[in-house]
């Protein structure tokens, strides 16, 4: 089963929907994309279909094999998950799809909290913006989801980055999460870097999902073209041929730089583009939910 392009999803224009489907669709993609092994036993489980209460998934031999099954019986232990959002004005990148970095933002988180939810983690969510930070603390009742979803349609992309001193309330208390982190890591003084090293020392686990645009990856403008930055206001008009070979090599060696970086500080670090289907993020995410567990 092919998975459910971002495009898609986004065209439900229905948050909730969009989670479940794609969630489901990648659970259920998955376990038809894959044969048993031989000789495997698996007489304790059977396998996952649409619908089934994600609490009685083995998520442990899902992260090692991807194959996806339900047990009998045990249900495994709830963590705490603490989704943030890069809600800076660089979020309102569009990509040649037609989405900006904000749509596939929410369209991940959203499926992200489904999946957490649906195994009975509590699951929380922060939304970082200039104008303040919107804060749902992490809960496990059944009116959390409708909460998130509300806080991420509603989410407006604006400004830089929060300051450190807004930022404070999110690393003032020890509480142990997974944190997972949606971003494109436009920053100017490594000040997303800065919050999530707090968060990793107060909170433990942290998966950062960078999240590029497609037409930034492969800078796919032709002719004379004029850029803004979408946080200072500044232009910059440029022949897009002629300075795309110096533009993507230093692309590459940002990414590169920027991926060791976040790696040195213990972060869980993967490149995303809002072309990606959403499978990738969604298979990170159990499989850093497995070793947090």
């Amino acid at each position: 089963m092919a998975p459910l392009t971002p495009e898609l999803l986004h065209n439900l224009r229905n948050l909730s929907l969009a989670a479940r489907q794609a969630a489901e669709g990648f659970l259920n993609g998955a376990h038809a994309s894959r044969r048993h092994g031989a000789g495997m036993e698996f007489s304790q489980y059977r396998p996952y279909q649409p619908g089934d209460d994600l609490r009685r998934l083995d998520w442990r031999l899902a992260a090692r094999s991807d194959r996806y099954y339900l047990r009998e019986s045990e249900v495994d232990t709830s963590l705490t998950v603490h989704l943030l959002l890069d809600a800076s004005a660089s979020m309102n990148h569009r990509d040649d799809n037609g989405l900006t970095k904000l749509d596939y933002a929410r369209l991940l988180l959203a499926a992200l909290a489904y999946l957490a939810h649906q195994q009975g983690d509590a699951v929380g969510l922060t939304v970082l913006s200039p104008a303040g930070l919107r804060h749902l603390p992490p809960r496990a009742d059944a009116r959390q989801l409708p909460r998130l979803y509300h806080a991420l349609e509603t989410a407006e992309a604006a400004g830089r980055f929060p300051a450190a001193a807004a930022l404070a309330p999110l690393t003032a208390r020890r509480q142990r999460a997974l944190t997972v982190c949606v971003s494109d890591l436009y920053e100017d003084e490594a000040e997303i870097n800065a919050l999530l090293t707090r968060l990793r020392a107060v909170s433990g686990d942290v998966l950062l999902l960078h999240l590029m645009a497609r037409n930034e990856l492969q800078f796919s403008h032709q002719g004379t073209v004029t850029f803004r930055d979408l946080e200072t206001g500044h232009t910059l008009q440029l022949d897009a041929d002629q300075q795309r070979p110096a533009y993507q090599q230093q692309l590459q060696q940002w990414l590169r730089a920027t991926a060791q970086a976040a790696r040195r500080q213990g972060f869980d670090y993967h490149q995303l583009s809002t072309a990606d289907p959403l499978d990738q993020a969604l298979r990170e995410f159990l499989r850093r939910r497995n070793t947090s567990g």
